[in-house]
């Protein structure tokens, strides 16, 4: 009943430790292996009755094989999590100390801070945000956008959740670029808007803009004045909200009611697909001076 109650806990599994506390010898151990009614699942880790059979049970196994402290995490927390739905092989989990086990990913990590664990389905695994901050270095920047939308949008994590441990952490590999999609404090800012956008025209055959212009009681981030074309930054750290995203709207009205188009683009989209940008704003000025061309009498 005690050995049940244990291992009811644990998707099935016990380790010798708790084998030991409960009072079985090594002789008691080797025979219940022995006659079925123990499964060495992992060293150290058995499981009651029969083989682990769904990846929670193999997880909980790994998770109690790599020892105190250790909690799953990368592409298995993600499959905990519900990030993704497969269950990649092996099984990842992450500690502080240096214990290694045959049939498990283990990573060693000297930043893994109590707040970095939580459970989940009764397993003891990284949380959410260090789960993301941990797989992005092996995703695409396309896949790593994805997966951080669709982890928000989960019940799981919130940008502000995720904001703190990319914070706690700068110097993790996919740091940047977490920060990058969710528009901490370090990426691209208005200042630097005024350098870059100016160099990305010249750099693609596009005018020169005129920066932060008064316009009908707005300040542009960028005008060309001949086309009637204004340019805004979007970067979700001045446009998250209701509000802001209302205004943008309501400000992107009165420039149209004067004839003046406005263009929205990110950081994200110039840096990662200039050539594409840059096309595209081509075409919207030639259309918009065509427009505006004086008509022949």
């Amino acid at each position: 009943m005690a050995l049940a109650a244990v291992a009811g806990k644990q998707y099935g599994n016990v380790t010798r430790t708790q084998l030991t506390r409960l009072g079985l010898s090594h002789g008691a151990i080797v025979n219940r292996v022995a006659k079925g009614r123990l499964f060495r699942v992992f060293r150290g880790v058995y499981s009651v009755g029969r083989r682990p059979a769904t990846p929670q049970e193999w997880a909980s196994a790994a998770v109690l094989a790599a020892g105190a402290g250790a909690a799953l995490s990368h592409s298995s927390a993600m499959a905990l999590w519900g990030f993704w739905r497969r269950w990649d092989k092996p099984y990842e989990v992450t500690i502080v100390g240096d214990r290694r086990t045959n049939g498990i990913r283990v990573h060693r990590s000297s930043t893994l801070r109590r707040r970095d664990v939580t459970a989940q389905l009764g397993i003891r695994v990284t949380s959410p945000a260090r789960a993301l901050l941990d797989i992005a270095p092996r995703l695409t920047d396309r896949s790593l956008k994805r997966t951080v939308n669709s982890a928000l949008g989960s019940l799981w994590l919130t940008e502000d959740q995720l904001a703190e441990t990319v914070a706690r952490h700068p110097n993790a590999r996919g740091a940047k670029r977490i920060a990058k999609l969710i528009g901490l404090p370090g990426t691209p800012t208005r200042s630097g808007w005024e350098d870059d956008f100016p160099a990305f025209c010249e750099a693609h055959g596009l005018p020169a803009p005129v920066m932060g212009v008064p316009l009908f009681g707005y300040v542009v981030d960028a005008l060309f004045p001949a086309e009637r074309v204004i340019v805004e930054l979007d970067s979700w750290d001045f446009h998250k909200g209701k509000i802001p995203f209302e205004a943008d709207r309501d400000r992107d009205a009165d420039a149209l009611a004067h004839g003046y188009v406005t263009v929205r683009m990110t950081w994200e989209r110039i840096d990662e697909r200039p050539v594409r940008e840059a096309r595209r704003l081509h075409t919207i000025l030639a259309n918009q001076r065509g427009a505006h061309a004086p008509r022949a009498a």
